[in-house]
């Protein structure tokens, strides 16, 4: 009986203990993140392709130049307006209670001056006969004088308060197309905001935002190809017209625009773009079939140069290789590659002193 007590007893310890290291989990093991790049020939390496948006050649914005309320808004996203339409109005309330203000100051200091007018013509014929003394004469030239300084300035003011009334409508600037409408009617609004935008003109231009590290390479009149995902099979040419000297501090790129050379009526504004670019320059047209990496990626020890290759079958997870090459020419998209890769290769491009030879590491695309 004892026995078979203590059998019961040894039995229990050893699948509580066993139940207990089933129960202890490995540490999850945190991958080393690690850009990478695809090893290309020099004149590939040149071409970069980045995205971007269509826009409109010329975008007008127009708003009021006073305050008020919308009373009339004619305007539909999509609709085509000609020159002199009118597209928005307001109550102009204020500005025209303004303008009959500014009406009848004319028409009272025009009363003013008449009334000056023919007291000094009366002054003047009685100085002329000694009736009157040069004091009285001079008075009266004055008082003319001030009442038609007030006319004069009266007319001023009323054709400022008529600018305030026109100031209170939009009209089309231009032929063209309603691309946006912002406000509604009925809706308060100031001067300045932007009632409607119009896209008028038949260019098409593209924008595009393009990093610190080929800037510099961009400038005005430069060519590009252009592909736009709603047309299939159509590529277009296009041009640099403008480059922003200036970082957008929200996308951290220079803004740059391209217009297209021959658009396509298919070509809407708002619609993503593919804009390529080829930096290739006439010094390393001798190197455009060698292998080139970035200097970033090139590491030195006792045995030379060398990379970190990277294996990897789904370019999520991979294992770095150590692998020494041979180099070449500095060009000016990198460092020429005699021996050691091949076309197609993946290397690490930043933190190479920190890898070590068959780590596994998760991959970032530059």
């Amino acid at each position: 009986m004892k026995f078979k007590s203590y059998i019961i007893i040894t039995l229990t310890i050893v699948f509580s203990l066993s139940s207990c290291k089933e129960k202890v989990k490995e540490p999850e093991v945190v991958l080393r993140s690690v850009k990478y790049q695809i090893v290309g020939t020099s004149s590939a390496q040149n071409i970069r392709t980045f995205s971007g948006i269509a826009k409109a050649g010329d975008e007008i914005e127009l708003s009021f130049r006073s305050n008020g309320i919308i009373t009339k808004l004619d305007a539909k996203v999509g609709q085509k307006v000609k020159k002199g339409d009118l597209i928005s109005k307001l109550d102009n309330v204020q500005a025209k209670l303004a303008y009959e203000q500014a009406v009848s100051s004319v028409n009272t200091n025009k009363s003013a001056m008449i009334a000056a007018k023919s007291n000094l013509e009366r002054v003047k014929s009685m100085y002329e006969n000694d009736s009157n003394s040069l004091s009285d004469y001079e008075n009266a030239k004055n008082s003319y004088q001030s009442a038609y300084e007030s006319y004069i300035s009266s007319i001023r003011n009323r054709d400022i308060q008529q600018s305030q009334i026109n100031y209170g409508y939009i009209k089309a600037p231009t032929d063209g197309v309603i691309a946006a409408k912002n406000k509604e009617l009925n809706e308060n609004v100031s001067a300045g905001e932007v009632i409607v935008v119009l896209n008028a003109g038949e260019s098409i231009n593209v924008v595009v935002g393009l990093p610190e590290n080929v800037i510099n390479k961009v400038n005005s009149e430069k060519e590009t190809k252009l592909s736009f995902s709603a047309i299939e099979n159509v590529s277009f040419k296009g041009h640099v017209i403008e480059v922003s000297p200036i970082l957008d501090a929200n996308s951290a790129t220079y803004p740059v625009k391209i217009e297209v050379d021959k658009p396509s009526s298919k070509i809407k504004p708002g619609m993503a773009t593919s804009i390529t670019f080829d930096f290739s320059t006439a010094s390393v047209v001798e190197n455009v079939n060698s292998l080139v990496v970035p200097l970033s990626a090139v590491g030195e020890d006792k045995n030379g140069n060398f990379v970190f290759k990277i294996e990897s079958t789904d370019n999520k997870i991979g294992k770095v290789i150590k692998q020494t090459i041979e180099v070449g020419k500095l060009d000016p998209s990198g460092i020429i590659v005699k021996e050691g890769l091949k076309k197609g290769d993946k290397i690490a491009t930043a933190g190479l002193q920190t890898l070590l030879d068959g780590q596994k590491v998760s991959l970032l695309n530059n």
